[in-house]
Order: structure tokens, then C-alpha cells, then sequence
């Protein structure tokens, strides 16, 4: 029997199902729900899908928002965080988790001590703090918590340079030199590896800063002239986590989730989601 899969340059390849089957890993993200699908668990499985992984997920927090902004944020209680998470890891082998929203240092504790116990190749930590509009979606005492429990956790962290500047508590990078400065510090509060995005500086150029203790790396890429940028974080780091499951190396993951994302910008004006930032198009390479 055959099936189409789409490899790593986005084409599509003809191979054997059973063989596909048994090759397929499966990955988690440990997130918040977003109604309009753009970020969050929504835009997580999407990626995870897209690029070849099965998706499952573990929801930390329910959002009311849309592609205009967030109007209620209803944390999911620790216990059931807890309950969700022994029930997916004590039935399935998890090769990558991505860890997005976590509203407080309670559930912070539940996710650290659960991925201690069956910890899965790799980890990636999406410090989401603040939505695209602006909104603050954590709390003083979840920031702590993220900076403390967490992010010694993770193989690799991928704040942008707002989240960036609230894990060190200082100003936000406003050029390249100084996205540099804040390896150190990053690095210093325990991650093996860390990618800080460049979006929010000005130019046609959008670099982000692949760095470790061994070696710094500028993952080049073009802004994208679109306003469809909602989830754009959420999205990378979703696609950074499915092409570890799928044996890349960190710096292939990166640079080729980076591209894909690219690509998925590039095609989002053929998407009519809301009045606000829209959503990338995850399955640009399918439909």
C-alpha cells in the first residue's frame, strides 16, 4: 500500500504505509488553547502534523481570544494538568515536548516533575509571556517560575526579545549586538541552548541568534511584508520540536523550521481568518 508523505524540502514523497507507520514519532506540547486557531495547542498540532510528527497535547490554560487579542485567560487546575500528563506519558513514547504557556509556578512544578520522571530526547521551551497584541499572559510569580523551573529543563529556549528581557528583567534588545549581550545571561540560567528571535527589530531582515556555551550561529531570513503574525512564535518552535522528533540536528531543526515558517508567512494571504493578525498557513504545502 502506498501513501504520499512531504519531506524535508517540502516535497511530496511516495513511500510504504506500514513503513511510514512505524516511523512516524510522537511529540507533545504542553500549551494554552487559542479559539481562532492560530497559536497555542491549535497551531502546535497543526505544525506537528504538517511536518510528518503526531501531535498530542496537554492544555494548561482556555484563552478567549481571537485574531485581535485576548479578553480572558481561565488556568486549567494543577491536578488536572498532573492527571493529563500520567495519563499520555505512562502510555506513550514521547520523542519531543514543547512547552509553551504556563500561567503559574504550581503548574511550572506539575510539568517539571513529570517530564523528569519520563523525560523524552529533547525539550524546547516557548517562554510565551505576551501575545502578538500586547496582552500579558503571565503573571509575576509564572514568569518566576518559567525562569526557574523551567528553563534549566530545556534543551533549547526560543524567546523572542520582549520574553527575552523579562526572563533577565532588564530592556529589550534593539539591534544585533545587543541580542549578543544577552547570550550570557540567557544561557546562565541553566538551558543548553538558546534561540533568540530577532522579529521584533526594524529592517527587511528578520536574523535570529542561534547560541550555545560552545558556539554562537545567525540563522538568517527576510521579513516577510504580511500581518498575519499571529502564532508566529508558537508555530517555529512547534517546527523546531517536530524536526527533532524526526532525528534532525538542533541546528538542522532550527534552519529548516526556520525556512518552513517562511514559507508558511508567504502563504497566509491565501487564509481570511478575523479582522486582526491573522494566523500563517501551517499546511501550505498540502492545500
Amino acid at each position: 500500500m502506498k501513501c504520499f508523505r512531504l519531506g524535508s524540502s517540502g516535497q511530496f514523497k511516495t513511500t510504504n504505509a506500514m513503513t511510514t507507520s512505524s516511523a512516524v514519532p510522537n511529540v507533545l506540547t504542553i500549551a494554552g488553547s487559542d479559539p481562532s486557531g492560530g497559536a497555542g495547542i491549535q497551531a502546535d498540532l497543526k505544525t506537528f502534523s504538517a511536518l510528518g510528527a503526531y501531535g498530542t497535547s496537554v492544555i494548561t490554560a482556555l484563552t478567549a481570544q481571537n485574531t485581535r487579542g485576548v479578553s480572558a485567560v481561565h488556568a486549567v487546575p494543577p491536578d488536572f494538568i498532573a492527571a493529563q500528563l500520567d495519563a499520555l506519558l505512562d502510555d506513550v513514547d514521547v520523542a519531543a515536548a514543547k512547552i509553551g504557556m504556563v500561567a503559574s509556578r504550581e503548574v511550572a512544578l506539575v510539568i517539571r516533575e513529570a517530564l523528569e520522571k519520563r523525560r523524552p530526547r529533547w525539550i524546547v521551551l516557548d517562554p510565551v509571556m505576551v501575545a502578538k497584541s500586547g496582552d500579558v499572559l503571565v503573571d509575576e510569580a509564572g514568569i518566576r517560575a518559567v525562569r526557574e523551573e523551567l528553563v534549566p529543563l530545556a534543551d533549547l529556549i526560543t524567546p523572542n526579545l520582549p520574553e527575552a528581557a523579562v526572563l533577565l528583567d532588564g530592556p529589550a534588545a534593539e539591534t544585533p549586538t545587543a541580542m549578543e549581550a544577552l547570550v550570557p545571561g540567557l544561557l546562565g540560567l541553566g538551558t543548553h541552548h538558546v534561540l533568540i528571535k530577532g522579529g521584533h527589530l526594524r529592517g527587511e531582515h528578520c536574523h535570529d541568534l542561534l547560541a550555545s556555551s560552545e558556539e554562537r550561529q545567525w540563522i538568517e531570513g527576510k521579513r516577510v511584508a504580511t500581518d498575519n503574525l499571529h502564532g508566529t512564535g508558537c508555530t517555529l518552535s512547534s517546527a523546531i520540536t517536530a524536526y527533532l522528533a524526526r532525528g534532525r540536528s538542533l541546528n538542522e531543526a532550527v534552519r529548516q523550521a526556520k525556512a518552513w515558517l517562511g514559507q508558511a508567512l508567504h502563504a497566509s494571504e491565501r487564509l481570511s481568518v478575523g479582522r486582526g493578525h491573522g494566523p500563517v498557513h501551517h499546511f501550505h504545502a498540502w492545500w
